[in-house]
């Protein structure tokens, strides 16, 4: 196969990545794409650093498999404490992940330099957004005199949003827990910390009333697009692109609430054991 007609590998926990899907899908609708969620493990935002590292090395052997040309961690908790050891597997293969992409695009949203993140716990505990913040001061550095991170750690919305309780009263009740210490440190940006949470970003707009919402899909999908065309591997081919879904678990609720969000039929979803 031509090295530009392999497909993009994306990954995530369960169903939150197929926001990166979505984006991605609108920015490069050539490309073919491969995703995987670990529908049967998830969530991750509670487990160890071991054991996060144990189960994404087994996705990316995997995703290895299928020839993919580029690697995509759409979920920010494998991101934070197990991208060193992906782009170690990946070997000289682009790995992109939200954290980074989507740092760069709260630091352009604020104006104030108070910026809040909604996440995992693991992806709090590991403070990947405040040192992905502070490794690019090059780009706040003239806008702000300091620009300050402020994390609130939500466990409960991931089970939620994979419940497929997206427009739910306990969702918002949830909400209404979380965000009243960053509303009260004056945010002006929010970062949805976790690819499943733009799934709820009406409810989120409403409960932070003014704030910019900043979800990393899009940006993620303009770096896929940066890095591709960097390294002359963008798929110029007229084809219908391919879309294949594999799960490690298929919920009552995954074929609904992912076709609901990608605005398509996930025809090709197949479900497998690592």
């Amino acid at each position: 196969m031509l090295q530009e007609k392999k497909a993009i590998g994306v990954f995530d926990s369960g169903v939150g990545g197929l926001t990166v899907v979505r984006a991605l899908r609108e920015r490069l609708p050539r490309e073919n794409i491969v995703y995987f969620g670990d529908t049967a493990r998830v969530p991750y935002g509670t487990k160890s650093r071991n054991t996060i590292e144990q189960f994404s090395g087994q996705i990316v052997e995997f995703l290895l498999e299928q020839q993919v040309k580029v690697l995509v961690i759409a979920c920010n908790t494998i991101a934070a404490v197990a991208g060193t050891k992906i782009r170690q597997m990946a070997g000289k293969m682009p790995v992109i992940d939200v954290i980074g992409a989507g740092a760069e695009a709260a630091i352009a949203a604020s104006t104030t330099g108070k910026i809040g993140v909604i996440a995992t716990s693991t992806t709090v505990n590991s403070k990947a957004y405040p040192k992905a913040i502070e490794e690019r001061k090059h780009l706040w550095q003239d806008k702000f005199a300091v620009c300050r991170v402020f994390s609130e750690a939500c466990s409960v919305l991931v089970p939620l949003i994979e419940e497929g309780w997206l427009d739910n009263e306990v969702t918002r009740l949830a909400l209404r827990e979380y965000l009243p210490p960053l509303l009260q440190e004056k945010i002006d940006t929010l970062i949805l910390g976790c690819t499943h949470y733009p799934l709820i970003k009406p409810l989120l707009a409403e409960e932070a009333k003014g704030i910019n919402l900043v979800d990393s899909s899009t940006t993620t999908a303009e770096a896929v697009y940066r890095v591709l065309w960097e390294k002359n591997l963008l798929n110029n081919q007229e084809e219908k692109p391919d879309y294949r879904f594999f799960v490690s678990d298929i919920p009552l609720r995954f074929r609904a609430i992912g076709e609901q969000f990608l605005q398509f039929p996930l025809e090709q979803l197949e479900m497998i054991s690592l």
